[in-house]
């Protein structure tokens, strides 16, 4: 028999570094479920992750486990590391332009596009690898980043 499905709930919190704090200890909380076991094992699958957001869709039953699925990160935390930003000074690009169409602020080429699509692929809606490509040169655009080839 099916355990019965009391909540879903989406967090998204640092890849490895999470805490009991919030957003994830008052949105797992009010559900009663065990903040420490769910940190731990999220702590633990997200290791390689580093301090990128990774989100995480919860599943909490009524005994009060749960299970959870951990995503990949957002398109734009990904583009934002890949990107060579145009300001020297900088490491990494640290957010997208308030206007793209006139202020860029870096720019990414068509193969760490290629591979961040590759990353992104199973949580895209794409049916190949091109559209998912185009999905994240978009995302790209968006945020005000040159595509180069």
């Amino acid at each position: 028999m099916a355990k019965q499905v009391i909540a879903t709930i989406k967090v998204q919190a640092p890849g490895g570094k999470a805490t009991p704090a919030p957003p994830v200890g008052p949105a797992l909380g009010q559900h009663g479920v065990n903040i420490g076991q769910f940190v731990s094992q999220f702590n633990e699958r997200t290791k390689s992750m580093d301090g990128i957001a990774c989100p995480a869709v919860i599943t909490v039953y009524k005994d009060k486990s749960f299970d959870f699925v951990v995503k990949s990160p957002p398109a734009a935390e990904l583009i934002k590391r890949a990107a060579k930003p145009f300001d020297p000074s900088l490491a990494i690009v640290e957010k997208g332009s308030g206007i793209p169409n006139t202020d860029k602020v870096g720019q990414i080429s068509q193969a760490e596009i290629r591979k961040i699509a590759e990353t992104k692929m199973k949580d895209l809606n794409a049916f190949d690898m091109d559209a998912a490509a185009r999905i994240i040169a978009g995302t790209a655009q968006a945020m005000g980043i040159d595509i180069v080839d």
